[in-house]
């Protein structure tokens, strides 16, 4: 399969070039989208949606409990419908647990430590109750958990790796877009859960309808689960599959009619850090030139800076101020290559970000 059709056919499959008609139906398609940085995650939505959604569109979607945001895989926080959390980290809870056990050992953060910091995040969050972390971390000192450093993010982790807590609807604010989500409990927030009938067969479909062409090595990196899971995950999922290569490493594509191309998808895309669309790949050399991968990242601290793509290709990145008060600055574009794409495409694509970020 060549370049320019696997990235024809990715931007489809990612409805970049096919939106959705609303933002839970884009979440909804993706499974899970990254959000490490909140305002990310929300954009990373609104760019795969009908229309000129705006922060406040995405927030409502939140509030409504149609979608929420945990550490669904690799330790890294994702949006998800609410509906499909549970299943989720049925598969990959266990192993993230695992492999937070280093940390958790230097933090002195035992058995008996996390039992108590569930007692008091249950108790707390009660009855349909909503903290902010500062909240939820105060709830912890007074029942002699101590936060100090590290600790309170890390305890928190934990039980939303364990499904017992995830962050639901948006904390207010005046000055700008909300940087900060309540946290509530799992139990009373996710009013209807789903659970397929094979979960690891719906895992590797649903990664590959938003995400084909991909094959299994793609799927174990975004999963996080080993490659033999990730092999049994691929043939229990077959029937709902098509290969479009096999030279190698057999690629696939959902099964049946791909979204079709919107006719008036935009060429140039501005998109945000950890984009699912470059870096959910175990080779990130197919939408990006690999002598420009290091300007993209991950860096040596794990960041993944804001990408602009010109049909398919990573052709730049982009920075923008989120300090308060200064959302209505220009985004500044850095391209790769004066020539890959025109001032009037990029600007047009930072002006519909800059639109969404301050309605």
């Amino acid at each position: 399969m060549n370049t320019s059709r696997m990235l024809e056919r990715r931007l489809r499959s990612h409805r970049l070039s096919a939106p959705a008609p609303t933002i839970a139906a884009a979440a909804e398609h993706m499974l899970a989208t990254q959000g490490q940085e909140f305002w990310g995650g929300r954009w990373a939505l609104a760019a795969r949606t009908k229309g000129d959604p705006s922060v406040r569109d995405v927030d409502a979607v939140f509030d409504g409990g149609q979608i929420v945001r945990s550490w669904t895989m690799r330790g890294t926080i994702h949006v998800i419908p609410a509906r499909d959390l549970g299943w989720v980290l049925s598969l990959t809870g266990e192993r993230q647990s695992r492999a937070a056990a280093g940390v958790h050992r230097a933090e002195g953060i035992d058995g008996d430590e996390l039992g108590r910091a569930e007692r008091l995040a249950m108790a707390a969050l009660a009855g349909g109750d909503r903290l902010t972390r500062k909240e939820l971390f105060a709830a912890f000192e007074r029942g002699g958990v101590s936060t100090a450093g590290q600790r309170g993010y890390h305890l928190l982790v934990a039980l939303s790796v364990r499904n017992l807590v995830c962050q639901g609807p948006v904390v207010p604010r005046e000055a700008g877009p909300s940087r900060e989500q309540y946290i509530v409990r799992s139990d009373e927030w996710l009013r209807e859960p789903s659970w397929p009938a094979d979960p690891l067969a719906e895992f590797f479909a649903r990664y590959i309808a938003s995400h084909g062409p991909a094959g299994v090595r793609d799927f174990s990196w975004w999963s996080g689960l080993p490659l033999g899971v990730c092999r049994a995950a691929a043939e229990a999922a077959s029937d709902r599959l098509s290969v479009v290569a096999d030279d190698g490493d057999r690629l696939y594509v959902a099964a049946g009619p791909s979204p079709r191309t919107s006719a008036g998808a935009h060429e140039v895309i501005a998109l945000p850090p950890f984009e699912e669309y470059y870096l959910s790949y175990a080779d990130r050399a197919v939408p990006c030139a690999p002598e420009f991968l290091a300007h993209v990242g991950p860096s040596m601290n794990g960041i993944v800076r804001p990408i602009l793509i010109a049909r398919g290709e990573v052709v730049g990145v982009w920075t923008h101020s989120l300090a308060v008060g200064r959302h209505s600055e220009a985004p500044l574009p850095e391209l790769f290559a004066p020539e890959s794409a025109t001032d009037a495409e990029v600007g047009a694509a930072l002006d519909r970000y800059r639109a969404f970020i301050t309605a």
